[in-house]
């Protein structure tokens, strides 16, 4: 006769075991089904790039402030979702089509005369390293003043924190940075 091995646990080993399934679960969120990069999505809204664009061309990046999600979609029809800062304000907020137009590696930060205007205490200035607002790295829209780009603060993804940017964790945008070319097609909703 064989016996079955049991384990007896407590509700609060059984709490423990829980617990520790919960911080594991953004490991488990970024395993790829079907090409699709999936990161902690349970509250975003998705989009379909069809409902906004008429062709992938170099790619595709669709930045939704309601949710504070950023989807990015390559040429091969491979998506990828990301968690955003947005605009602390509909004021601060640009909604409608642009695109890509430069990337820089290693972003300096002079604030906007609006920053500057709200809070006169701003730095003129900063290189780029640490304490950078714009993160890790940065790319520019063809709107003035306009970028996606990283946070050295990550308490900033998921709020309206910015001043008109998008914001994304430093090591998203590094992997945003490293497939997507200029040209891409973004769009604000």
């Amino acid at each position: 006769m064989q016996t079955r091995n049991r384990v007896a646990m407590s509700r609060r080993a059984f709490a423990g075991s829980l617990g520790a399934l919960v911080l594991c679960a953004p490991a488990v969120a970024r395993a790829q089904s079907s090409g699709v990069v999936r990161r902690n999505t349970s509250g975003f809204k998705l989009h379909n790039w069809q409902d906004h664009f008429d062709e992938l061309g170099k790619g595709i990046i669709i930045s939704d402030t309601n949710s504070r999600v950023m989807q990015q979609w390559m040429p091969g029809g491979e998506m990828f979702i990301y968690p955003t800062s947005v605009p602390m304000t509909d004021e601060l907020t640009r909604r409608g089509y642009t695109e890509i137009t430069f990337k820089d590696p290693a972003p300096d930060w002079t604030p906007t005369p609006s920053m500057r205007e709200r809070d006169p205490s701003l730095p003129a200035y900063m290189p780029p390293g640490p304490d950078n607002p714009l993160g890790a790295r940065a790319m520019h829209l063809s709107w003035q003043y306009y970028r996606i780009h990283g946070t050295h603060d990550t308490r900033k993804i998921g709020r309206r924190s910015s001043s008109g940017c998008i914001g994304l964790y430093n090591e998203h945008i590094i992997e945003v940075y490293d497939r997507t070319p200029v040209g891409t097609q973004v769009k604000l909703i």
